[in-house]
């Protein structure tokens, strides 16, 4: 892998990010309701990612997308938190660092559009993805919040921002 670029979505990424998602979601055996197999914006993310306070970065590697990542307002929730949204990877750029890029950065773009704590929920089998967000301060919490209508996820976790040091 020679270069990996990280930009705000474009209206052309929207079927290859919803592609890459499908895919690593049904590769890891996530159920296909009450996830993020089962939202109406998986195909319109660009669109989706047009709301105040809510940006979607995706990842190009030698030219190839091959991961993406979203901060967007917590539905339901509360208007100082946020949700980390649909990040995922291929396989090809897992435990490069790329997640930890991604993630400072939107968690970045997270206390600059004022969000003082951001959520997240997750499955219990993702590890890794559950291993980077323990380290960069997540917590995990006994129920979920909102409203994200993602009621097969069984892990939930939150960041306060207020401590949160923006990247240099």
């Amino acid at each position: 892998m020679k270069e990996v670029l990280i930009r705000p979505i474009c209206h052309e990424d929207n079927p290859s990010i919803a592609t890459l998602i499908r895919s690593v979601l049904e590769d890891l055996g996530v159920p296909k309701t009450g996830t993020a197999l089962a939202d109406k914006s998986l195909d319109n993310l660009f669109e989706f990612y047009m709301q105040p306070r809510s940006v979607y970065f995706v990842v190009l590697a030698d030219d190839r997308l091959l991961g993406g990542g979203g901060i967007g307002p917590l539905q339901g929730g509360p208007e100082a938190v946020c949700e980390l949204q649909k990040m995922y990877f291929a396989k090809s750029l897992r435990g490069k660092g790329i997640g930890r890029m991604l993630l400072q950065q939107l968690l970045d773009r997270a206390k600059e559009f004022g969000y003082r704590t951001c959520y997240l929920e997750t499955m219990p089998y993702m590890e890794a993805a559950r291993n980077l967000y323990r380290q960069f301060g997540f917590e995990y919490l006994k129920d979920p919040m909102g409203d994200t209508g993602h009621n097969s996820c069984q892990v939930w976790m939150c960041k306060n921002l207020d401590s949160f040091k923006a990247q240099e």
